[in-house]
């Protein structure tokens, strides 16, 4: 599902090893805000050991945000983190649909010379004016592209906006075209994180703000703020059919290995990822 992602600071073993028991729709270890310039090479290298040794875990996709095209350290940042054990990356600071071309490029490179035969999914930051402005091609920039991210503080420093960023007015434009752009090319949006911590009230009160725009849910940066928000981006009724639909597809083929792990249903392919993706949206459901 797509309900939470929350990032996790790469050069932080404390954090790395107390976010195994935090459940999250997406688990994002960050290489980039987070990490100063001379930790980089320490997260990468615990991040990589962390990547290495983690067994899979059915509710919690784990991703890893790497730096942005424009800082020279995409290369090395994928080729530390590129691996069995990972499931997808964030793309900071995107500006057109060249750039993901090219690390997803780079990306299928690292994953044929390592025999990785999952998919890893992409998700593009739109930080920038010239992103908002490209998100749409961003949006379908490549088949692996599954979501979305709204970076509102990188987007405010852009556009010169020295105002506090819960005053959506001053962003109101950008808010609102990611997830229609997300939507038309059948993604989804996570809406930028709540920087108040302790403000419960003011997490929920955006949150819902972000639903009415038709984001699927919200980047984070504090374990406290996933229930609440897990409460408010319930699983809809599309998804709920759409996940008993895989469900009942992909049955046979991954508890009982009757058939092929792949297969068509509704004229798009559907495999492994899909079918946890679902069991997700089922227990969200339940719960």
């Amino acid at each position: 599902m797509f309900r939470s992602l929350l990032f996790i600071p790469g050069n932080n073993e404390r954090f790395i090893v107390k976010s195994t028991s935090l459940k999250p729709d997406i688990l994002c270890f960050d290489l980039e805000d987070s990490v100063p310039l001379n930790d980089k090479q320490v997260a990468r290298n615990l991040l990589e050991k962390h990547l290495a040794s983690r067994q899979e875990d059915k509710e919690t996709s784990v991703y890893v945000r790497i730096n942005s095209v424009d800082s020279g350290l995409v290369d090395v940042d994928l080729d530390k983190t590129i691996m069995k054990g990972l499931e997808g990356i964030v793309i900071p600071k995107i500006s057109n649909s060249q750039e993901v071309v090219e690390i997803a490029e780079k990306v299928e490179r690292l994953m044929s010379k390592r025999d990785i035969s999952t998919t890893i999914r992409i998700i593009p930051s739109i930080e920038t004016a010239k992103g908002v402005i490209n998100a749409s091609s961003i949006a379908s920039a490549h088949k692996n592209v599954v979501a979305l991210v709204f970076g509102v503080f990188d987007y405010l420093y852009d556009m010169n906006i020295d105002v506090e960023y819960d005053e959506s007015t001053s962003y109101n434009y950008a808010r609102s075209k990611i997830p229609v752009d997300a939507k038309a090319a059948g993604i989804e949006a996570f809406d930028g994180i709540w920087q108040q911590v302790n403000d419960i009230g003011g997490l929920i009160k955006d949150a819902n703000d972000a639903r009415k725009l038709g984001y699927s849910g919200k980047t984070l940066i504090h374990p406290s703020h996933i229930n609440p928000v897990h409460d408010i981006f319930r699983p809809t009724k599309k998804q709920i059919e759409w996940a008993g639909k895989v469900l009942a597809a992909l049955q046979d083929a991954l508890e009982k290995g009757n058939t092929r792990g792949a297969i068509l249903l509704d004229g798009k392919m559907i495999d492994a990822v899909h079918y946890k993706q679902a069991k997700s949206v089922i227990e969200a459901a339940k719960k």
